[in-house]
């Protein structure tokens, strides 16, 4: 599966129709709210344009060449022009307020989504991830969101109804060449914007792609903190962040001088509007074919039109990028897992758990296969081991039948049934696994021992950790169970680590455990003892063991010996060591060393 990249950001009409398609859906579910919104705008833009219109008839009430003078402004247009602009105002307020719970509730709803369909995708794909930018591209997507509602409902639509109320007043007040010079600015505006921006989107294109670049690097460079240390390779990584922050900053000054370039542009072609129109208001009321107050009217109108109007070609420009972000997500959404549960899917429902491996086959490349036909059975409440030297594929026969991959040809099953036809969730909440690499959340090592089921009793937590002899280190803690573990669990040493991933596998109790070299960073004392443990919890349970060290596996019912992806030897430990085969050098070669680092001390 090919990592989502951020190497090209849409900027054509189709993929923003494809984006806006894909939003509908959610806008749709809170129609209502966005209805009332929308009628609460309108409501506000009537009022706003009734303003000006007032405040006409105030100054030509007060203009003292009018024929028709009054002294006192009739106290009904001051009335009228207060409550108008109270009106405008609370519209608006009230257009934000029935708005928000569906912008908000939107952001939540698809953020979720968007984490559950990561957590769907296969393990492929999060190997093949640059961390750093997809999380950049779910962060810009999601908040894209916010600003898209935003820019759509508090200037695109509010500028287009504006307009259209200006220009019916416009058409029906005054000389057509009003409304035609108004109307022509806009239409060039517009048109003007729309090119420039599209022209320019490049350079922000380049942005997004280099600050997903850095930010990238960055996390790279923080979550490898130890290592960059051992290396003392500090100036190395700040010189990659640098260079990265240098590309960065360049499509930066791109962008801001080719935005300045569209500001310009757009102002020169209101100056020339405004200026044409005011010329002919001017030229009308010296004329005697218009008033002071028609003046100030016309006046306001093209204000309260071209100051949004002037704040454009900034909205098209991010209504484009927020498009672009948001297309980013969707291809997110796009990706799909290359294991999914048939339709329709049985649960694995089973008293029995037989587990047998019918010629599995498996390749991560095609050209370089990994397993080549492994047959062998472990029966229920039985203890089987695979052992082998690094790379002869036993961690991979813990991934298949957790399914995080699926085999090139032959099956798995549980009681005769082939765990391709199970649910995930039934296949993976029947097996517990300690995992080679263990990795904790940044929380506390009870939550983290928790996390297997976040139902249990502290005095089941407390039995599991025991059962991995960690409970009496974690009560010399300070903070005891409550101690915050940092980022992937920094602050435990592998051992440490390995010994809460244990009891995290303990306390979910399982029907089936897998140790994938789950005591290679103890040391022998602590081996000894939870290998003691396990093998008391190993009668209750189908066991597989996958480990490096032939000394844990001694008591296991039958040890798969692997070589190159093939079975070469199993049996028990006492018939292959009689045997004097693979197994039996092994053996020799893990107690010579055995010897030879216990002599050494």
């Amino acid at each position: 599966m090919r990592p989502i990249s951020s190497t090209k950001l849409p900027a054509n009409s189709k993929e923003d129709i494809k984006s806006l398609k894909k939003l509908a859906p959610y806008i749709w579910k809170y129609r209502y709210r966005t209805l009332f919104a929308l009628l609460s705008l309108i409501l506000a833009k009537v009022a706003n344009v009734g303003v000006p219109m007032v405040f006409k008839e105030i100054v030509d009430a007060l203009d003292i060449k009018n024929p028709g003078v009054v002294l006192l402004v009739p106290l009904s247009l001051v009335l009228a022009y207060g409550l108008l602009r109270a009106g405008a105002s609370l519209f608006n307020e009230l257009r934000d307020a029935i708005f928000a719970r569906a912008r908000h509730s939107i952001m939540r709803i698809i953020s979720v989504e968007l984490l559950e369909h990561l957590h769907k995708l296969s393990l492929s794909f999060h190997l093949e991830r640059k961390t750093g930018a997809l999380t950049r591209d779910m962060e810009r997507g999601t908040s894209s969101i916010n600003s898209l509602m935003n820019l759509f409902l508090f200037n695109v639509i509010p500028t287009t109804i504006e307009i259209l109320l200006i220009a019916v007043i416009l058409l029906n007040l005054y000389d057509p060449w009003f409304a035609i010079i108004t109307f022509s600015t806009v239409l060039v505006y517009i048109v003007f914007t729309m090119l420039v921006t599209n022209w320019r989107m490049k350079f922000r294109v380049e942005m997004n792609v280099r600050d997903s670049e850095a930010s990238s690097s960055l996390l790279d460079s923080i979550i490898n903190f130890e290592t960059v240390k051992y290396f003392n390779n500090e100036k190395y990584e700040l010189n990659k962040y640098d260079e990265k922050l240098a590309k960065w900053e360049d499509s930066g000054v791109k962008s801001q001088t080719s935005m300045s370039a569209l500001n310009f542009g757009q102002a020169l072609i209101i100056a020339i509007g405004v200026t044409s129109v005011m010329y002919l208001a001017v030229k009308a009321v010296v004329e005697n074919s218009m008033t002071i107050g028609d003046l100030v009217l016309i006046n306001t109108f093209m204000l309260q039109l071209f100051i949004p109007l002037g704040f454009l070609g900034i909205v098209y420009s991010q209504v484009k990028h927020a498009l672009a972000d948001i297309h980013m997500m969707f291809k997110i959404f796009a990706e799909q897992p290359e294991i999914s549960d048939l339709e329709p899917a049985e649960a694995l429902n089973t008293k029995e758990y037989d587990i047998e491996f019918n010629d599995l086959h498996f390749a991560y490349n095609p050209a370089k296969p990994v397993l080549q036909g492994i047959n062998f059975i472990v029966p229920n409440g039985k203890k089987v081991a695979i052992v082998g030297h690094s790379g002869s594929g036993k961690s991979t026969i813990a991934k298949l039948l957790f399914r995080l991959y699926e085999p090139t040809r032959g099956a798995i099953y549980i009681n005769k049934q082939d765990i391709r036809n199970l649910t995930q969730e039934s296949l993976r909440n029947a097996i517990g696994i300690v995992p080679q690499d263990t990795v904790l959340f940044n929380d506390t090592i009870l939550n983290n021992v928790l996390y297997a089921k976040p139902e249990a009793l502290m005095e089941d937590v407390i039995n599991a950790c025991k059962n991995a002899n960690i409970h009496d280190f974690i009560e010399s803690l300070p903070d005891g169970y409550q101690t915050v573990v940092g980022e992937r669990g920094l602050k435990l040493s592998g051992g440490e680590k390995q010994r809460v991933a244990i009891a995290r596998a303990i306390l979910k109790s399982p029907e089936i455990l897998v140790f994938d070299e789950a005591t290679s960073s103890l040391d022998s004392i602590t081996e000894k003892t939870i290998l003691d443990n396990l093998s008391a919890i190993a009668k209750q349970h189908t066991t597989l063991v996958i480990a490096h060290r032939l000394s844990t596996v001694v008591d296991a019912d039958n040890i798969i010996v692997l070589d190159q992806g093939r079975i070469i030897e199993s049996g028990t430990h006492n018939n292959l060591l009689a045997a004097g085969g693979y197994y039996f050098n092994l053996w020799q070669k893990q107690q010579d060393k055995f010897l030879g680092e216990k002599y050494k001390m």
